[in-house]
């Protein structure tokens, strides 16, 4: 199954930008093969959906996620994630239109 969904915010620019479109992949046989550097989009209990790059994984099987701009919510505030709240791994970026 596959999911369209739109950036909001800067967590990610500049490589992905408020107003672009990622199309996310959510069979579980492909999120469990999960590597460092893909981009997920997952699911936080108190921000919502969020779009990260994958930094690294615990012994654990827990995920470490970051954003590439300086004041990006990632695993330095939040901690790790579990492998279950993962949504989809983006397989496809869509450019938001320039004005």
């Amino acid at each position: 199954m596959v999911e369209v969904l739109r950036v909001t915010g800067d967590s990610l620019s500049p490589k992905y930008k408020e107003g672009d479109f990622v199309v996310i992949i959510r069979f579980p046989f492909l999120i469990r093969r999960l590597k460092e550097g893909d981009t997920i989009v997952f699911h936080h209990h108190l921000y919502g959906t969020l779009i990260k790059r994958i930094l690294r994984f615990a012994d654990d099987g827990q995920i470490y996620i970051t954003g590439t701009h300086e004041n990006s919510l990632d695993s330095r505030r939040l901690g790790p994630i579990h492998r279950s709240t993962v949504r989809g791994k983006v397989i496809w970026h869509i450019h938001k239109p320039l004005d």
